[in-house]
């Protein structure tokens, strides 16, 4: 207990000062371990940066709430781009959002806040800022979005990873991948609750296993070079809020079915590290708990599922928590034919118009996509 009490005693603490200006929040340190203090308030290695978060599927059918993958298209439209820029003009040791924009949804800029508390790319930069413990600069960030909001793509979770990225790189890339994926689950758990399976792969790419939070223990899945798996992902012009569709969850759960998911999910991460496309798919579609619950509240998704089987593909389930239809194919050809007989049967069977685009695993995950130096 002593030992206890003497770490928690040099642990940073910040205090977070709200402004007049309501776009600005303020870092302010109040006690730093000594052993750090050589390493704490770096100065900027760039003037600006440039970071990209892809789109993420969580879930993947039975592995609720601890497995995901981060899946993109060539064009890295399927995520979100921030901009981290050092500001002269603002106070040190503070945030602001000086834009968000989503070109391909004009009208999704609108619905989203520029105060960095109420905003995930904030969120997360002040997160980012304060891990780093930066106390003499202030940043402010430009956020474009890729992805709809509430489609179980991770929106949230790429604004989140970018920004955090981003302003990590801004001072040299100095944390911890461990250190970027917390700083990111600050504005995860204020959203859609404590769960790091989309914002671990949104930083990490790949699959990751969220294994524990206390102690905090991630597992990225190697997958052999081999795996070309491919993603269609159906999304129905249809928002489901993450805190509906969790509050549909059951409250208990048999054992025979709770055996069942774990074999399942079990099976689904043998198949990632053996590269075996068939199990991948097979378990990624015999979720018996999640699912189930889910699937009614999204109109049409079990004849979507239905349809995308019968095309071809190795499996289907939602994506996180909807509504977006995730199937997986190995060849890329397949992808236009799967894509569009989903597409038909979420216009057939809930009467919902929806869009197909075929990613393919990301084994990146957030990175750094441009710099400006200082002159």
């Amino acid at each position: 207990m002593a030992a206890a009490a003497a770490a928690a005693a040099t642990q940073p603490s910040f205090l977070f000062t709200r402004r007049a200006r309501p776009s600005l929040v303020s870092l302010r340190v109040r006690t730093v371990n000594p052993a750090k203090a050589a390493a704490a308030d770096p100065a900027p290695a760039f003037k600006s940066v440039t970071a990209f978060a892809p789109a993420t599927v969580a879930n993947l059918g039975p592995g609720f709430d601890f497995l995901g993958c981060a899946v993109a298209d060539a064009s890295l439209s399927l995520g979100d781009t921030v901009t981290a820029t050092i500001d002269l003009s603002l106070p040190p040791a503070t945030v602001s959002i000086a834009s968000v924009t989503s070109p391909s949804r004009p009208h999704l800029a609108d619905r989203l806040s520029k105060d960095p508390l109420r905003n995930c790319a904030g969120v997360a930069a002040i997160a980012a800022l304060r891990a780093l413990g930066v106390r003499s600069h202030a940043v402010s960030i430009h956020l474009t979005k890729g992805l709809p909001l509430g489609s179980g793509l991770g929106s949230s979770a790429a604004s989140a990873a970018a920004a955090a990225k981003a302003v990590d790189a801004l001072f040299g890339s100095r944390l911890h991948r461990d250190d970027l994926v917390l700083a990111g689950l600050e504005s995860e758990k204020a959203v859609s609750g404590f769960h790091a399976d989309n914002i671990a792969p949104a930083i990490l790419g790949g699959f990751v296993l969220v294994r524990s939070y206390d102690p905090f223990h991630l597992i990225p899945l190697s997958s052999p070079p081999g795996l070309h798996l491919h993603f269609v992902l159906v999304t129905p012009d249809f928002e489901a809020p993450t805190s509906k569709m969790r509050a549909a969850l059951p409250k208990q759960v048999a054992i025979q079915q709770h055996v069942r998911n774990s074999s399942q999910a079990a099976g689904l991460v043998a198949a990632v590290l053996q590269g075996d496309a068939g199990v991948i798919g097979s378990a990624m579609s015999s979720d018996g708990i999640v699912e189930p619950t889910r699937a009614p509240l999204i109109p049409g998704m079990a004849a979507v599922k239905a349809a995308a089987l019968e095309a071809g593909a190795l499996g289907c389930t939602i994506s996180g928590a909807g509504p977006t239809a995730v199937a997986v194919i190995e060849e890329e050809g397949k992808g236009e034919e799967v894509g569009r007989r989903m597409v038909e049967a979420f216009w057939s069977a809930g009467k919902l118009k929806a869009t197909a685009t075929v990613a393919q695993l990301d084994r990146l995950g957030a990175r750094v996509i441009s710099t400006s130096s200082f002159e």
